[in-house]
């Protein structure tokens, strides 16, 4: 558990198991401890490192917007730092978006590619869900996109609270909530920063690859719930067929947090996939 100085930024990282390098790279608002029910699994067959994204966790908090750019250029550096001139990349949500445009400025750093529950740009729904969360938050959208909310009055635990029946099947907020539990103690226990999650966002809303992604030249897996209700599974659809040769997999039932809710599934699905790739 380390820091390397990326681009002027601190960020954090931790490093299990060894083997072929893994490179995870989480979702909005959340840090390296979200790959919980991923590590141990992965670690026993490949040098897994898991980081914070800036804007969350251990790692810097600067001021935003940030750019998905941005973010995929830190997760460049992180590998020049480490030492790893090319790594399997898995990116989920957010982690997704940096991942495609991490193979797409980086080609040579990218052996693979597995993008879970993500998408290649915002489409209605999405946006009609981010004017939902800002509204229920207590701000507004203005007509040119930008979001107006008083950080002041902004609890974080409203904040998680407002994102969990989009990220998670009610069933499971239910029965199994202390496993979510670390995903809020976390990002309190850190530093909880709304104006650099509001980047984060920022990022997420300008990320366009649509017309790029036939230049991704990794075997790519792509995956999502059926079930998602945050990034709707046709995005992955669109992935699936934008990308040359890429693989799909639909989790029946699966949500937005997926690899938290099924683990074992998702493990199986991403781990039958590296195998393939002959490493």
């Amino acid at each position: 558990m380390s820091t390397a100085t990326v681009g002027g930024l601190e960020l954090y990282y931790e490093e299990h198991g060894s083997g072929d390098p893994l490179l995870l790279i989480m979702g909005l608002a959340a840090d390296a401890r979200a790959w919980m029910f991923q590590i141990p699994d992965f670690a026993a067959r490949y040098r897994t490192i898991a980081f914070d994204n800036r804007g969350v966790g251990r790692s810097a908090k600067p001021p935003g917007p940030y750019t998905i750019h941005e973010m995929a250029d830190d997760a460049a550096a992180l590998l020049d730092t480490l030492g790893i001139a090319r790594a399997h990349v898995l990116g989920v949500s957010m982690g997704g978006m940096i991942a495609q445009e991490l193979a797409l400025r980086h080609p040579a750093r990218v052996r693979s590619l597995i993008l879970a529950c993500t998408y290649p740009e915002p489409d209605a729904d999405v946006e009609r869900h981010r004017q939902f969360s800002v509204t229920h938050l207590g701000g507004s959208v203005t007509g040119t996109g930008e979001i107006q909310i008083d950080l002041s009055a902004l609890d974080p635990i409203r904040f998680f609270h407002n994102m969990l029946p989009t990220v998670f099947n009610q069933s499971f907020i239910d029965h199994e909530f202390p496993k979510i539990l670390p995903l809020f103690t976390g990002a309190l226990e850190f530093g909880f920063s709304m104006e650099a999650i509001l980047g984060q966002v920022a990022a997420v809303m300008g990320h366009r690859t649509t017309d790029r992604l036939h230049g991704i030249t990794a075997p790519t897996l792509v995956i999502t719930g059926d079930a998602d209700r945050l990034i709707p599974p046709g995005n992955s659809d669109l992935l699936a067929q934008h990308i040359p040769g890429a693989t799909l997999v639909k989790i029946p039932g699966g949500s937005h947090g997926f690899n938290f809710e099924t683990p074992a599934l998702f493990n199986r699905e991403v781990l039958s996939f590296l195998a393939g790739t002959g490493s």
